[in-house]
């Protein structure tokens, strides 16, 4: 038998991978705001991924702490009894990239001992900054999400989120990890109201002018209700129309519960992105 081929975690943009990259959601979470309970134990969380896989998902990211609006922090010992079974048998039973949704720099260390590939750290690695040496030793890429404890009107979140980011990419340098493998994610909806999600969406080609990978996640978000009227489970719509306009604007990875649907319409903005005469 011919050896597995070895699980790149190199093509991250879409300058390189060539097209939108899909990460599948899988939340071992009681408490998340669309589907907690769903796939709160390892057997059903992996079974869902699975199917995430089948339906296109090109990374799946496996959280265990709800990071909706009042939700209640746990701690590590928690996190980690959620996830990483999860991670483990995951890892045992596919060669598909996993992220494991943490900030916790001893539940990082644990899941990519266990398997994961990718640290998605909605604190961008700055809540527990060890996290980015646990990444750089274990040779693994980051994301890092902007989330800060203070607020901002539109008129300064831009500017406020490029200093934010030059911090997390200073810790992830810091730590040994390639600018290839850094990722940056605007965290939307994270401490941010409708009017600066959607500055933020209008203008996240500023964000990726930085020069490195950009992933969004909006899949259901409370902004696109507060848009449409629908509840959590019935914004697949708008998460779609959000999605195929920030990959025009160059977003190369998108963070999503609905994975098939976002495939299709990510392989025909790609086509049509990619149909352009070179400039």
């Amino acid at each position: 038998m011919a050896p597995a081929a070895p699980i790149v975690i190199d093509h991250l943009d879409r300058r390189t991978s060539g097209r939108s990259l899909i990460m599948g959601i899988v939340n071992v979470t009681p408490d998340s705001f669309s589907d907690g309970g769903d796939h709160a134990e390892a057997g059903p969380a992996v079974a869902h991924a699975e199917q995430l896989i089948a339906e296109g998902a090109d990374i799946i990211d496996i959280g265990g702490e709800s990071t909706r609006p009042g939700a209640a922090e746990v701690d590590a010992e928690t996190e980690a009894a959620r996830v990483i079974p999860a991670v483990k048998a995951l890892a045992a039973a596919t060669r598909t990239l996993i992220s494991v949704d943490t900030y916790k720099a001893s539940v990082a260390d644990m899941a990519l001992m266990a398997g994961a590939h990718i640290v998605n750290d909605v604190w961008g690695l700055q809540r527990e900054p060890e996290i980015a040496r646990v990444a750089g030793a274990h040779g693994a890429a980051v994301i890092a999400s902007h989330w800060e404890r203070e607020t901002y009107s539109p008129a300064t979140i831009l500017d406020a989120m490029k200093r934010f980011f030059d911090r997390s990419i200073a810790l992830a340098r810091g730590a040994g990890i390639p600018d290839h493998r850094i990722v940056l994610d605007p965290g939307i909806g994270f401490g941010k109201g409708l009017a600066e999600n959607l500055l933020i969406l209008d203008r996240i080609d500023e964000i990726v002018a930085l020069g490195f990978p950009v992933l969004l996640g909006v899949s259901r978000k409370r902004f696109i209700g507060e848009i449409t009227g629908r509840e959590p489970k019935q914004r697949l719509a708008g998460t779609l129309a959000t999605n195929v306009l920030a990959a025009a604007k160059g977003v190369s990875s998108f963070r999503v519960h609905d994975v098939a649907a976002h495939r299709d319409a990510l392989a025909v903005t790609d086509a049509i992105l990619s149909s352009r005469e070179p400039q």
